[in-house]
C-alpha cells in the first residue's frame, strides 16, 4: 500500500516488482479446478481467469517472461496461453497469490470502488464479445481480453493507492463538471491512461492488444468495438439514465448496422447474462437497474430489485 506521492515512473517501477493481488473468488475457483486437474477442461480454466482482469494480465505477463526463442508470434488469448504454459506448471506458478479483499480490508470504500471497476470491465468484455461475434470477427477472444484490460491501471491504483483514488472520486462527486483526467492530473500528477500505456510497454503485452486498447486507433473496427464496449460499461454503471448513454446507443447502432431496438435487446441480454456472475465482485451489476421496456431513453425504466451485497442473506 502506497501512502506517499509517486510520479509516473515510480509507479511503473513499483507495480513491475510487487505481486499483484487477485479476487478471492479467483483463488477459490482455481483451487477447485486444481483438485480435478486430470479431468480439467481448458475452457473452464480460461473462464475463471477471464472473470478477473488482474489474473488475466498476470497470465499474459508470465507467458511473456518465459517466452522461448521459437515463439515468434504474440499470444493474445488466455486459452492459447494456458495451452502454452500447461495446466500443471500453471497451478504451480499461481497456487499462492495475495487477495484483493484482504489487501483492502482496512479500506472498505476503496474495495467497493475496486469491485465496481472489476464488474465494469467484465461488462465491457462481454459486450465486446457479443458485438465482435455479430460482426463475424474470427478472433473474438482478442477483443474480449482488450476490453477486459482497458481499465487495468485504474484497478491497480484502487489496490495500491486507495486514499488517492477515493480523493479523486470525492472531488468529482463534489464537482460534476470536473473531468476525470483533470482530477487525476491534480491528485496523481499524471493521467491513469498514461500509467496504463507505460505498464503495457514495460510488461511487453502483445502489440495487438495494445492497439485494440488504444483509442487513437478508433477508426479500426476492432478497436472501435472495444472503445464502445468500455464506454457503455462505464456509463451504464452510473444508471441507465446516464446522459452519455443515448450517444453510446447511437454509436453502437451505427457500428453494428442494426436497429435501435436490436441494439437495446442485445445490450439488455448481455447485461442480464453478466449479472448472473455478480457475486464475483460483490457489487450490484448494471442489470440491477436495467430498463426493461425500450432503448428509448425518454421512457421510464422499470428497475429490478437491487441485488444483495456479498455476505448478505
Amino acid at each position: 500500500m502506497i501512502t506517499r506521492q509517486l510520479n509516473l515512473n515510480a509507479w511503473v517501477s513499483y507495480l513491475d516488482q510487487v505481486q499483484l493481488p487477485v479476487l478471492r473468488r479467483t483463488v477459490t475457483e482455481l483451487a477447485r479446478l486444481q483438485e480435478k486437474e486430470d479431468d480439467l477442461n481448458g475452457r473452464e480454466l480460461t473462464a475463471v481467469i477471464l472473470h478477473d482482469p488482474i489474473m488475466t494480465v498476470k497470465v499474459l505477463r508470465y507467458l511473456e517472461s518465459h517466452r522461448g526463442r521459437s515463439q515468434v508470434t504474440d499470444i493474445t488469448t488466455i486459452d492459447r496461453a494456458i495451452m502454452m504454459i500447461g495446466t500443471t506448471p500453471f497451478f504451480k506458478q499461481f497456487s499462492d497469490q495475495p487477495i484483493i479483499e484482504e489487501s483492502l480490508a482496512d479500506y472498505p470504500l476503496a474495495l467497493e470502488g475496486m469491485m465496481q471497476v472489476m464488474s465494469r470491465a467484465r461488462h465491457a468484455a462481454m459486450y465486446a464479445l457479443d458485438w465482435s461475434a455479430l460482426r463475424h470477427d474470427v478472433a473474438t477472444d482478442e477483443v474480449v481480453v482488450a476490453a477486459l484490460l482497458r481499465d487495468l491501471a485504474e484497478m491497480l491504483l484502487w489496490c495500491f493507492a486507495p486514499g488517492q483514488m477515493l480523493e479523486i472520486r470525492d472531488k468529482m462527486r463534489r464537482d460534476p463538471t470536473l473531468r476525470s483526467i483533470a482530477a487525476q492530473q491534480e491528485i496523481l500528477s499524471f493521467r491513469i491512461i498514461e500509467l496504463q500505456i507505460a505498464l503495457a510497454s514495460t510488461w511487453h503485452l502483445p502489440k495487438l492488444l495494445l492497439s485494440l486498447m488504444d483509442e487513437s486507433h478508433a477508426e479500426l473496427p476492432r478497436t472501435k468495438c472495444v472503445t464502445l464496449a468500455v464506454a457503455l460499461a462505464r456509463h451504464s454503471a452510473n444508471g441507465w439514465k446516464d446522459a452519455a448513454l443515448p450517444d453510446d446507443f447511437a454509436a453502437i447502432r451505427d457500428f453494428l448496422n442494426i436497429s435501435p431496438d436490436e441494439v437495446w435487446e442485445r445490450v439488455r441480454h448481455t447485461a442480464l447474462q453478466v449479472a448472473q456472475g455478480w457475486d464475483w465482485y460483490g457489487v450490484p451489476p448494471a442489470a440491477a437497474l436495467l430498463p426493461m421496456q425500450s432503448a428509448d431513453q425518454n421512457k421510464r425504466p422499470l428497475p429490478l430489485p437491487p441485488l444483495p451485497l456479498a455476505g448478505e442473506d
